[in-house]
């Protein structure tokens, strides 16, 4: 028997790097499986040289509810009175992400008990972004699929209500190879380097796999009906005096 847990992440800044190298270090436009899984080890208090082969065996997948904005920062850092050289550090702005992790009963339970008394400090992807409450929002015993399905959009109010005219919205899901059912089908597939093999810093290694990507329709909990005349008016059209 399997469990979903479902979890809201969401904050001011996030980086979901899976390539970064040097002094450049990107981010993806969603949360990285390594990413999510190393929040959920520090949840539980594991050590970077601990062994994590039960967390990489779990079932990932993402919905994109607001993706935000990419935004770059010159950084600078010093190693005792030596200067480092300047890097370049990509975060995603203003985003918010469902995130689901599948698993045994009794290991989601033990990350979900975690994940509301952490052991270490959580964190989107990197140390300087913090999560906004909540994080965790349901553990649910649903197949994956209606999961990601049936949890409501998790977007802010405000991005809500600036598409209130819209009464479903489509949002892109990226999922682990076979959750995504075959009558959904997905509409693409694309090979990451993101699953955590090691956390050890003189020793980080990962592995491979295949996300698949779909998009589904949701409801707009701030949809609006309106007349076509009462929306035009509503949504300030420039020329409406004339």
């Amino acid at each position: 028997m399997s469990k979903v847990i479902v979890l809201r992440m969401a904050g001011p800044m996030q980086s979901w790097g899976s390539s970064s190298r040097f002094t450049r270090r990107s981010t993806e436009a969603f949360p990285t499986k390594s990413g999510i899984l190393g929040l959920l080890a520090a949840a539980q208090g594991r050590r970077r040289t601990d062994p994590i082969e039960d967390l990489a065996q779990l079932r990932v997948a993402v919905r994109v509810d607001q993706r935000g904005e990419l935004l770059r920062d010159f950084h600078t850092a010093h190693r005792r009175n030596e200067s480092m050289p300047l890097s370049e550090r990509y975060y995603r702005a203003d985003a918010a992400f469902a995130g689901f992790v599948e698993g045994p009963n009794d290991l989601i339970d033990g990350l979900s008990q975690a994940i509301l008394r952490p052991a270490f400090p959580l964190y989107l992807g990197r140390r300087s972004c913090p999560p906004t409450m909540p994080l965790r929002l349901a553990v649910r015993d649903e197949e994956m699929w209606e999961v990601i399905t049936t949890t409501p959009w998790l977007a802010s109010k405000y991005y809500q209500k600036k598409q209130r005219f819209e009464q479903y919205v489509s949002l892109r899901v990226l999922a682990d190879e076979g959750i995504i059912p075959e009558s959904v089908g997905a509409t693409s597939a694309q090979t990451l380097q993101d699953v955590p093999v090691s956390f050890d810093s003189e020793h980080r290694m990962y592995t491979f796999r295949t996300v698949e990507e779909t998009r589904i329709a949701l409801e707009n909990p701030e949809y609006v009906q309106v007349s076509p005349q009462e929306g035009t008016r509503l949504g300030h059209d420039p020329m409406g005096v004339l």
